[in-house]
């Protein structure tokens, strides 16, 4: 299962779970997470796929210079 790490609020990690929000502890997720990432579940914490976050950063960067041509 894959989500999108929306950002943190004290001890909780707000996830994008195919659409929806969830809240997790913050000690489910991996301390190399940051806002914007792409996690993955691994049985028992959320960690980062670094490549899917990237292609993810590839996509906004196109869509945001698309959205800004002259």
């Amino acid at each position: 299962m894959s989500a999108i790490v929306e950002g943190f609020e004290g001890d909780i990690c707000i996830l994008e779970i195919e659409g929806q929000r969830q809240d997790v502890s913050r000690q489910q997720v991996d301390d190399r997470v940051k806002a914007g990432d792409v996690v993955l579940w691994n049985g028992e914490q959320w960690i980062p796929d670094l490549e899917l976050t990237e292609e993810r950063t590839r996509k906004i960067k196109k869509l945001m210079d698309e959205v800004w041509e002259d």
